[in-house]
């Protein structure tokens, strides 16, 4: 395998990032003597402005941190459904719309001040003032900006604030052209200036919190909501804060493995991560066809459980513990045979109507950023949310969260709309923390394929002992035999995804055992984007890697 970037190592402090303009910004930051915390919600702000039909300012931003000390904890970044939104909005049509009536709380503002304000040292200004640079001067359009515009491009001429920034003139903005969100970048600014004004860092924070949920900011989100006919209200955005949880952490083979908890799909990854460790790969060499067939299977026993169990854990009862319990790992794993595929969503749980599309429905969103710092602070974060499903606030340049898309119609299903329920979220940062002391965050967009993605190249890491580029850029591959998290929820019983690098006597020897390959590229932005920071403190030194299937770059020093 050709290796196009070499892992890059420092002995200061780290940072990878979705776009190369936010690595730089956070790494700014850490120059400046910034923490982890400050340079990770530099680069999570900055992300919304520079992969705008990614991430959104006004979206989801799930966080987790892990102090010097060893704390671990988990800002939900994630917000919940309208107070005032009838459980039933959506029963009867089975469908969650494309409109402002999936919107939920917008959580990401809340989410990097409380980071902030918990951890940080340095004021919201000094902190979105790249984002504010970025979205005001304007930034090259990449590749991925144009293709996810030119496939979008019906719901971005839906609504003309949506089209005056995404398709300025009538026509799709290419690769190299400028990018300008004036108005984003005047929201921005209006946050940063009411920190500004305050008389010391605490009440800056509290000032540019209060400039989004209770300022003027609040009431022309909701004024357009409701012009809109959307349910969000002004006690919505003034009462909201992100919960603050314990990550779900769980040992193997000498390291700890955290994830959050199962308001996303965190805990699948520890799931499918002790599968895998039960039904065994010694001894089976990397991208093998017994070898990616057991990953496969596990995770498809891993996402069978998620659609039949996960939820918001503040409105029904998750059973973790019995899930990742050695009992049920056990049992669940006896389940997978060499040689013969699932061919369907294992049990339990009754499996939907097969989709008969290609390819599952894709919501372009999510990106990711990891940072270490000199003091041994880690931070890792998935912002999301997309721009195309919802209408931009005119003003503002942002859309309020339409992360609803990812409840299900039904308020009987885990993951059904109610009032104050939050959506399940695929975003899912995590870490690795070894007994050796080596601390790695990692994580990546790409909605059900994330923590498949992670776990491959967890394990390429520290099963095959990769290096940390080596094992990002590897082949992988994604299985789509559960239903998708987004709506219209499609399943494709059977289906794996696989990218061209893997061999085709190994793609013909996993069709042979059942599995429907779907081939991709030799590397697709479909397969994730993984970026990861891993330390060494025996050699004083840190590795970053960052994914070149988006515009992703690492910095360390």
């Amino acid at each position: 395998m050709t290796i196009s970037r070499p892992t890059l190592y420092g002995s200061r402090h780290a940072i990878s990032a979705g776009h190369y303009l936010a690595a730089s910004a956070g790494f700014a930051i850490l120059e400046a003597g910034g923490n982890a915390i400050d340079a990770g919600c530099a680069a999570g702000i900055a992300l919304g402005v520079l992969l705008p039909d990614l991430v959104n300012v006004a979206g989801v931003a799930p966080i987790m941190i892990r102090l010097a000390d060893g704390t671990i904890e988990t800002i939900a970044g994630l917000g919940h459904w309208p107070m005032a939104m009838p459980a039933d909005a959506f029963l009867a049509s089975g469908k969650i719309p494309n409109d402002v009536r999936r919107t939920v709380v917008p959580a990401a503002p809340d989410a990097w001040i409380q980071a902030l304000e918990r951890h940080g040292t340095m004021r919201f200004a000094d902190i979105a003032a790249a984002a504010i640079k970025c979205a005001g001067e304007g930034f090259a359009v990449t590749p991925l900006l144009t293709q996810t515009i030119t496939a979008n491009r019906a719901g971005y001429a839906r609504w003309p604030s949506n089209a005056a920034i995404f398709l300025p003139g009538g026509r799709i903005p290419q690769p190299g052209e400028k990018f300008v969100q004036s108005d984003l970048a005047r929201t921005l600014q209006y946050m940063a200036d009411q920190d500004r004004a305050a008389p010391d860092r605490a009440a800056g924070l509290r000032a540019a919190h209060d400039a989004f949920y209770r300022g003027d900011i609040a009431h022309q989100i909701v004024a357009f909501q409701q012009k809109e006919g959307g349910y969000l209200s002004l006690s919505d955005l003034a009462n909201f804060r992100s919960r603050i949880e314990p990550a779900v952490i769980r040992r193997w083979r000498g390291h700890q493995v955290a994830a959050c908890g199962p308001w996303c799909q965190g805990p699948s990854l520890i799931q499918a991560l002790l599968l895998v460790e039960q039904v065994g790969i010694d001894g089976l060499a990397h991208n093998s066809a017994l070898y990616l067939h057991r990953i496969a299977e596990a995770i498809n026993l891993a996402m069978a459980d998620r659609e039949r169990f996960f939820g918001d854990p503040a409105f029904i009862d998750v059973p973790i513990n019995h899930l990742l319990s050695p009992d049920t790992i056990r049992a669940r794993a006896g389940l997978i045979r060499d040689g013969q595929a699932f061919g369907k969503m294992p049990s339990p749980g009754e499996a939907p109507s097969p989709t008969t599309a290609e390819m599952p429905t894709i919501e372009a969103d999510t990106s990711y950023v990891c940072t270490v710092d000199r003091w041994g602070n880690a931070f890792s974060a998935t912002p999301s949310d997309g721009s195309w499903n919802s209408p931009v606030v005119p003003g503002l340049g942002i859309v309020p969260s339409a992360r609803g898309a990812q409840s299900r119609p039904d308020p009987s299903h885990p993951a059904g709309v109610a009032p104050g329920k939050r959506p399940r979220l695929t975003p899912n940062p995590a870490m690795v923390i070894s007994d050796d002391g080596r601390v790695m965050p990692f994580g990546t967009p790409g909605g059900d394929v994330q923590i498949q993605a992670m776990l491959q190249v967890m394990l390429n890491v520290l099963h095959f002992g990769m290096e940390l580029q080596d094992a990002i850029e590897a082949p992988r591959i994604a299985s789509y035999s559960f239903p998708s998290s987004f709506a219209p929820f499609d399943y494709f019983p059977g289906r794996l995804a696989v990218e061209s690098r893997i061999a085709p006597d190994v793609r013909a020897e996993l069709a042979s055992y059942g599995h429907s390959i779907a081939d991709w590229p030799e590397m697709t932005w479909l397969a994730g984007c993984i970026e990861a920071i891993r330390t060494d403190p025996a050699k004083g030194l840190l590795a970053a890697g960052a994914d070149p299937r988006r515009p992703a770059y690492a910095i360390t020093s």
